[in-house]
């Protein structure tokens, strides 16, 4: 069974233009399939280090000298570069998707279709689960919650089955959560309501927005002039953070332009539109169908 099945992996790391002697981070190791396709890139001074926060990634890296396996999350990225002495990245890719060996086991608590503890940490030393979310946050805390992180219109509702429901039993286990639920859904749209309520509570449990926020501040940074940043998003908010980020510099997307008018951003953008996987790729991969790839380049003046 893989680990994990890189998506868009040629393209991906085409757009890193790896060079021999080069150095790069893979932030988002997972099954370190892209990891492995910029190795095959590099020569022997290359450098590649890989950022996972997930103890089973981090007992899938590499046996080789050139990379530095770094077991934290992708925010710390900075502080990683600097604690390693590296004046900048020549590339640095992120692979925001979930793993697939994380949905498909089903005592991490992260997809539906398995009934199992509500965990859903990347993390597993740290941090708040998700049963512990649903145990303590407040009403308005979970309408928040699942409207900003799920965009479920009726998030209230959802907020409120989950608040009834806990003063008669603890919700322990996604079962549990699919059954108060099941009478909000309507039949035959489950899994898209279902898959929305859960990306809500795993980016809640894992902090993800906040972490891709800090992440993108400090990755102009992070890379040399003329450095690549390759983010591959598959939900529209990272997307949103993403497009911003990389058309204007900043994560509000508000372009500042000098006294002549002229745009002022640390960054080029290489993609206009986002590189989306092909209907072979999706046929072999379902879960490819709804990434999308961006590339910018820090300007090399």
């Amino acid at each position: 069974m893989k680990y994990h099945v890189p998506v868009l992996l040629k393209p991906s790391v085409e757009a890193l233009q790896v060079k021999p002697d080069g150095v790069y981070a893979d932030l988002t190791f997972g099954g370190g399939g892209h990891t492995r396709e910029v190795l095959s890139r590099l020569g022997d001074k290359g450098r590649l280090m890989a950022f996972d926060q997930d103890d089973d990634a981090m007992n899938n890296m590499p046996d080789d000298q050139r990379v530095i396996p770094v077991h934290a999350n992708f925010r710390y990225v900075y502080r990683f570069m600097k604690y390693y002495n590296f004046s900048g990245f020549d590339g640095i890719l992120a692979d925001l998707g979930i793993s697939s060996w994380q949905i498909d086991e089903k005592e991490r608590g992260f997809s539906f279709r398995f009934d199992a503890e509500l965990d859903m940490r990347m993390n597993r030393n740290a941090g708040v689960s998700a049963k512990g979310i649903l145990s303590h946050y407040s009403y308005a805390q979970l309408k928040t919650l699942f409207r900003n992180y799920g965009e479920l219109k009726n998030a209230g509702v959802i907020a409120g089955k989950i608040v009834d429901a806990r003063e008669q039993r603890p919700i322990s286990t996604t079962g549990d959560l699919v059954s108060i639920l099941s009478p909000v859904f309507k039949k035959g749209a489950e899994h898209k309501f279902l898959a929305r309520v859960f990306q809500a509570l795993r980016i809640e449990v894992n902090g993800e927005m906040d972490a891709l926020r800090e992440m993108l501040m400090k990755s102009v940074e992070c890379l040399v002039p003329g450095g690549r940043l390759v983010v591959l998003s598959y939900h529209s908010l990272e997307d949103r953070m993403v497009k911003n980020f990389m058309r204007a510099g900043n994560i509000d997307g508000h372009i500042e332009k000098d006294f002549y008018g002229n745009q002022i951003s640390p960054i080029d953008v290489i993609t206009r539109k986002p590189v989306q996987a092909g209907p072979e790729e999706i046929n072999e991969n379902p879960r490819a169908r709804s990434v999308k790839m961006r590339v910018a380049e820090r300007k090399k003046q």
